[in-house]
């Protein structure tokens, strides 16, 4: 197993050096003309870029001093962004490069061909015509240039020119893309409405909203005025109960602290509940779960409680296994009147087959950002049931929010963040 781990690292690693090889290539050494200055200052970012991902991911993991993930954090995230789309648009360039060289090729062909008579004519010796016997007449001589003329530039190759056009643009498309997908993020969530129907829920409980938030990743790049951010817009929709479902932060309660503390403005006329995520699980769960009920949240830690209509439990994180806190759906759910609706907290997605199991009406999770940077939703709906949306599976429906924030790089290309007001809806209404 260990074996196995070790060769799928040396794979990525292998891969991504891949990767950003050919970004050097075609950025750098193909759009200049010469090894030099600009060679050499390519060559010193494409090395530095990724050290800097990697340190910025391993400070982060190793908990190191928080003034040292700060100042990796904003360098080595964005990189890891902006590499992946450089090397897209760069691939995508390929596809166009061969057109144009191909077009070049052509036409200096035909010129060449239109050209041959005429430089023929030019180079042949003139003849003359003496006593009827044709003679040679030498050509004459060209005359030499003046001194001081200037001479005509020697325009860049075609190849170099075409090479300076792709990269020129793939490098504006991806910088584009990641300034966009930034802008994005930090301006903070927008409000996405669903209207879920339960078949038990009581009339009295009809129009019942929660507020769903998921993956805020509170960390070196998003601190306290992005908590506040997302404490506003939840506030905002004017909730009946609000459900934080997890991968609240990356990091330490001491680290982090002032940064959560926003949360405690959160209003909603049934209460604030929380359930772990598997980032609680690298940052110090049990810390963070005194932490957020000092604050006003309630954790649900393989709990229920009653409320007007319907029945609410929550289960940690299955990160939380190798520590003895995993879900436990008998302990939250095994002894309940199946007769009353219900609805689970669960941070992942993938243990909705256990939520079918136990008669759970509606489960609410994240964890998936909806793939947060496009093409990884591909590879984020292959690991996940849902991506994102609402789904049924059997009696119970699954609603996955993409999430308020965005992990490692505060970049979302095609999964916008949101907040998910889900209203449930009475069948007997």
């Amino acid at each position: 197993m260990v074996i196995l781990f070790v060769l799928a690292g040396l794979a990525a690693l292998a891969a991504l050096a891949g990767m950003q090889w050919y970004a050097w290539r075609r950025l750098v050494r193909d759009t200049t003309a010469r090894p030099g200055f600009v060679r050499r200052a390519g060559a010193v970012v494409f090395v530095a870029g990724p050290l800097l991902m990697f340190a910025a991911v391993a400070s982060e993991r190793a908990g190191a001093p928080f003034w040292l993930q700060k100042v990796l954090a904003w360098p080595g995230f964005m990189w890891m962004a902006l590499s992946i789309y450089l090397v897209l648009a760069l691939l995508a360039g390929e596809l166009v490069r061969p057109f144009f060289l191909r077009r070049r090729t052509k036409r200096a062909a035909t010129e060449e061909a239109d050209s041959a008579p005429a430089l023929s004519s030019a180079l042949s010796p003139a003849l003359s015509v003496d006593n009827g016997t044709p003679t040679e007449t030498p050509a004459r001589p060209e005359a030499p240039a003046p001194e001081g003329a200037r001479k005509t530039p020697v325009a860049p190759s075609r190849r170099l020119f075409v090479s300076r056009i792709v990269g020129g643009t793939a490098a504006a498309v991806a910088v584009g893309t990641v300034g966009y997908g930034t802008y994005g993020v930090l301006r903070g969530p927008r409000v996405k409405r669903v209207t879920v129907p339960l078949a038990k829920l009581p009339r009295g409980a009809h129009g019942f909203r929660i507020a769903v938030v998921s993956d805020v990743h509170l960390g070196p790049i998003l601190g306290r005025g992005f908590t506040q951010r997302v404490v506003d817009t939840i506030n905002g929709t004017q909730p009946d109960l609000i459900a934080v479902v997890g991968d609240l932060v990356d990091g330490s309660v001491e680290d982090l602290g002032p940064a959560a503390a926003p949360l405690a403005q959160l209003r909603a006329r049934h209460g604030t509940y929380f359930v772990t995520g598997n980032h609680e699980y690298f940052s110090g769960a049990e810390q963070w779960v005194d932490h957020v009920r000092e604050l006003g949240l309630r954790p649900l830690e393989n709990a229920r409680t009653e409320l007007p209509g319907f029945d609410l439990a929550g289960v940690d994180d299955v990160a939380g296994e190798s520590e003895g806190h995993g879900p436990d759906f008998a302990k939250a759910l095994g002894d309940r009147d199946r007769s009353r609706a219900s609805v689970l907290l669960a941070h992942q997605p993938v243990v909705i087959h256990d939520a079918v199991k136990h008669g759970v009406d509606l489960q609410l999770s994240g964890h998936t950002h909806g793939g947060q940077l496009w093409p990884g939703n591909f590879i984020a709906d292959l690991a996940n049931p849902t991506l994102a949306g609402l789904e049924r599976y059997g009696d119970t429906q699954l609603y996955v929010t993409r999430g308020a924030g965005a992990w490692g790089p505060p970049v979302r290309v095609g999964a916008p963040s949101d907040v998910t007001v889900v209203e449930l809806a009475s069948r007997q209404a």
